[in-house]
């Protein structure tokens, strides 16, 4: 009888056994653990590289930030570690909860409730874990 896995699945299993193989370490890997090897970039940082340093008329850092919260709502909000890290730079570029919660609130006219609201619980997470860290 013939396997009953399709071929995305055997692929999927195929590439976690060679995974496994070369780095049994990679075997608890997880995308949100990756986030902590990223590092918030300090706000003058951010605003060097994405703000204003080089374009004096552009967009702000914080700016751009939304405008990429913006985007991450609006592809479903499928991109966890993504959004996550933009909230959290978002927070240290000087931006609210109120702002971010509004952004992405606002969102829900062109993407949907159901991106908003997944937007809406991966936002709270790292404003949870940024209140934890402040007490």
């Amino acid at each position: 009888m013939a396997d009953s896995k399709n071929p995305f699945e055997q692929m999927i299993q195929q590439a976690q056994e060679m995974v496994k193989s070369m780095n049994p370490a990679l075997e608890s890997f997880t995308p949100k653990g990756f986030e902590a090897l990223w590092p918030t970039m300090p706000k003058e940082w951010m605003e060097v590289a994405f703000g204003k340093a080089f374009n004096k008329e552009g967009l702000d850092s914080k700016t751009r930030l939304f405008l990429t919260l913006a985007g991450l709502t609006m592809q479903g909000a499928q991109a966890d570690t993504q959004l996550r890290v933009t909230v959290r730079h978002l927070l240290e570029a000087g931006a609210t909860k109120q702002e971010i919660a509004e952004a992405i609130a606002q969102m829900s006219m062109f993407a949907g409730i159901p991106a908003m609201t997944r937007a809406a619980q991966l936002a709270k997470e790292v404003m949870d874990e940024q209140e934890d860290d402040e007490t």
